[in-house]
């Protein structure tokens, strides 16, 4: 399954099932976002900076919630996903919002094929890449689309939270990249009690994996910073300890919830 397309229809479907149901959720308050909240935390919004008429590209746009902010926020805005459910309602807001946000369907490693454009920046956030089997092919598309002096900006649930069992009880998935994690999935992080019941296909990506990556595609690493908190009340058993910040209970502030990246193409 490594190299094969099986799990990209596995995902897709997946995320196809998901995606009404997460813009119906309270998780994803699309309701609010409708009326101009921005989807940014404080994590991105750092390395960011002033977005005005700055052309970005997001990888993995879910129904591109992000991508429309960054619209908003000045920036000539491409987001791309897998799922075509997902890219059809992001259309469809873009356009209800009058937005000129720009959106493509495709499997991530072949965007190359679908859009000819560079950027100067390429971003990527919060459960994207355990969705991708080579972080090397990723990589490659990133500093493809990133113009000289561009700059990659991502921020992601950090490696050590994938390790743990759904209820955080034990160390039940291995930290390296060993093998492709195969599994039944019922409910969906933005709504758990959701009559979903698919399959998806995932990998854990440890972070020398992530950042030896991005430096052999050319990129070279500004920034490397890791968080006590999670933005999102993703997991079981969590706790609001500051306003939107978020921790296991059991944990505390005792491990890496979240890491992010600033890179610059050389």
């Amino acid at each position: 399954m490594k190299e094969s397309s099986d799990y990209i229809s596995v995902n897709k479907q997946n995320w196809n099932s998901r995606t009404d149901v997460h813009i119906a959720s309270e998780f994803y308050d699309n309701a609010n976002f409708l009326k101009g909240k921005s989807t940014l935390n404080a994590i991105e919004l750092e390395l960011l900076g002033d977005m005005s008429n700055k052309k970005i590209l997001h990888l993995q746009c879910h129904f591109g919630q992000d991508t429309m902010t960054f619209s908003r926020m000045g920036a000539k805005a491409t987001g791309v996903d897998l799922s075509d459910r997902a890219i059809e309602r992001a259309r469809e807001f873009a356009s209800q919002l009058q937005l000129d946000t720009q959106f493509v369907c495709c499997d991530i490693y072949d965007t190359p094929n679908h859009l000819d454009e560079n950027f100067d920046l390429v971003f990527t956030s919060y459960g994207t890449i355990g969705w991708l089997p080579d972080l090397d092919k990723w990589a490659k598309v990133i500093s493809h689309f990133l113009k000289p002096n561009g700059q990659f900006i991502m921020a992601d649930f950090h490696p050590v939270i994938w390790m743990y069992d759904d209820n955080f009880t034990e160390v039940f998935y291995n930290y390296f990249n060993v093998e492709p994690i195969v599994e039944d999935t019922s409910g969906t992080y933005a709504e758990k009690n959701a009559d979903l019941e698919d399959k998806s296909v995932g990998w854990n990506h440890p972070i020398s994996e992530i950042l030896n990556s991005l430096l052999q595609s050319g990129l070279e690493l500004n920034q490397f910073n890791e968080f006590d908190y999670s933005p999102y009340n993703c997991f079981n058993d969590m706790e609001e300890v500051e306003p939107n910040k978020f921790r296991i209970k059991t944990f505390g502030n005792k491990i890496p919830f979240v890491y992010s990246i600033l890179a610059t193409k050389k």
